[in-house]
């Protein structure tokens, strides 16, 4: 997201309601239970299993609708396709955390013209999202590239041909596994390519983006490497980071960037950067 400086004089408590409770929604429900988001209420999780142990109610997401003004995704693309518009519809306010699924020309479209409820979105595992925002106040960018490093096992997916699952099973080394362009590479990769969704939003057409997706079985960290460059200068970000325990296909810092994302949409009283 944009960074958010923001003088508040008051603050009004919203209603939270959190769907998916793994490896982002756990740490996200958590911290908001404690109390560590000021002007947050954990009103309930959604999730399609049964759990217990919750640090709020367990909700269907009908009665999520009822009772919350604010609702966090961290459970996939596919409840944003199935359930942005409802929310919307229902003057909820909805954060995306899965931002691939706003690289769908349709959905967004869709999504632009339902209310009167709004959409945030978070960056999640990647930086420098301000400054390409910025930068297109000063015209097109003419590149833009993100090359994304990971672990093999996390990005064997059910559309891939026994040839590819068993090159990416058995490399050894550095393997590209698909270059495309943020309009089509993300559905793809629903768990593992979010970062280019949100480079997408962030300089304002998917298409513009090429994406190259990179398995290295030696990769301690996943990689994220931005590269943009336009008449008026030229850009390049990289990040590394652990990757979560729990779930390998995300980093562990991404539950925490939806904190700061929610700190900054909430308007937490005082200046906020």
């Amino acid at each position: 997201m944009s960074v958010v400086t923001q003088v508040s004089h008051g603050t009004t408590t919203r209603r939270v309601g959190l769907v998916g409770w793994g490896a982002i929604g756990q740490v996200v429900g958590n911290a908001l239970a404690e109390g560590r988001v000021p002007g947050a209420e954990l009103v309930g999780i959604v999730d399609n299993r049964t759990l217990d142990d919750l640090p709020a109610q367990q909700l269907n997401f009908e009665q999520a609708l009822e009772s919350c003004d604010l609702i966090v995704e961290a459970a996939g693309q596919s409840v944003v396709r199935e359930w942005g518009e409802r929310v919307l519809a229902a003057g909820v306010d909805l954060m995306v955390c899965s931002s691939g699924a706003l690289t769908d020309a349709d959905l967004a479209e869709r999504l632009r013209g339902a209310g009167p409820g709004r959409v945030y979105f978070t960056g999640g595992a990647v930086g420098g999202l301000d400054l390409l925002q910025a930068v297109r106040g000063l015209g097109p960018l003419t590149t833009v590239r993100l090359t994304t490093t990971k672990l093999p096992r996390t990005l064997i997916q059910p559309w891939m041909d026994q040839e590819l699952t068993d090159r990416l099973k058995r490399a050894e080394e550095p393997v590209e596994v698909m270059r495309g362009t943020a309009a089509d590479v993300p559905s793809k990769f629903p768990k593992s390519t979010n970062v280019a969704a949100s480079v997408a939003l962030a300089v304002g057409d998917p298409r513009a983006v090429e994406v190259v997706v990179m398995a290295d079985p030696a990769a301690t960290l996943t990689r994220h490497v931005i590269e943009a460059e336009g008449s008026h200068g030229s850009y390049r970000f990289e990040v590394n980071h652990r990757p979560d325990p729990v779930n390998p296909a995300t980093s562990q810092v991404v539950p925490h960037a939806v904190l700061r994302s929610l700190d900054a949409v909430l308007g937490r009283s005082g200046m906020v950067l």
